[in-house]
């Protein structure tokens, strides 16, 4: 791809305009991005589209996954017709996959293939963990099948981060993954912290966890990461906007 060359900046996109991927049955990116973007940054959102897969198995939800993989890049060429100037992931799952060095091949052939940078969610998860600081073991929760969550585990491990416990949620279908309600997600965190446990790191974009994540860090007094949070924050930092917000916990409000 050539690279933009642009003469005047954006009206409304005057800092920088963030090309964003997200599955078709993905409802929560897209609002969770816009609540903590700044003023001068625009998403312009671009849908993987995929079928509303039926995920009653570790097979099916895999071969799920693979499907909005097949379909990225098809929606990276959509999205540059907007002239971005960075692209940002709003979707998680094979991210992950491969270990670190999977993860950075994936990125890779997305920013070959668009010549721009992107942000995807295992890395930015690292870089989060990384910012706080003394971070060693973590629990992990996610709206996906064992299967996937081995591979988060495993991306996890490759950078240094023990699993001590993870959750996953066995969401039925895509869609379904957004309706998780916040009794479940209270006593997920239940389940999954303790004084073992340094970090929770939720993992799925489609699960709504960034206000979640905020308060539950307050009442723990530990760090709670939310993969959206992570990914936008992560965004952000890659292009030098050091813009500080409250609301969305630590990681936005501190570093």
């Amino acid at each position: 791809m050539t690279s933009i060359l642009r003469t005047k900046p954006d009206r409304r996109g005057y800092r920088c305009k963030f090309g964003v991927l997200g599955p078709s049955t993905n409802t929560t990116v897209q609002p969770d991005f816009d609540d903590m973007r700044p003023m001068g940054v625009t998403n312009h959102y671009s849908r993987i589209v995929v079928s509303n897969a039926q995920a009653v198995s570790d097979e099916t939800f895999m071969a799920g996954t693979m499907e909005i993989d097949a379909n990225t890049l098809g929606a990276v060429t959509g999205v540059l017709s907007a002239e971005p100037d960075y692209l940002v992931m709003g979707m998680s799952a094979v991210t992950f996959y491969g270990g670190a060095e999977g993860g950075r091949r994936w990125r890779e052939q997305v920013e070959s293939h668009a010549g721009l940078k992107v942000s995807t969610g295992a890395e930015a998860v690292v870089a989060a963990l990384n910012a706080y600081g003394n971070i060693r073991r973590v629990a992990v929760l996610s709206p996906y099948w064992p299967s996937a969550n081995t591979q988060v585990r495993h991306f996890l491990a490759d950078n240094g981060y023990e699993t001590v416990r993870d959750l996953p949620l066995r969401c039925a279908s895509w869609t379904q993954i957004a309706q998780v309600p916040d009794d479940r997600l209270r006593a997920a965190l239940r389940e999954l912290d303790g004084d073992d446990v340094e970090a929770i790191v939720q993992v799925g974009t489609n699960l709504s966890f960034i206000q979640f994540a905020a308060a539950a860090e307050l009442v723990l007094g530990k760090p709670v990461i939310a993969i959206n949070t992570a990914t936008y924050w992560h965004a952000l930092r890659a292009n030098g906007i050091e813009q500080q917000m409250d609301g969305f916990g630590r990681l936005l409000s501190e570093y």
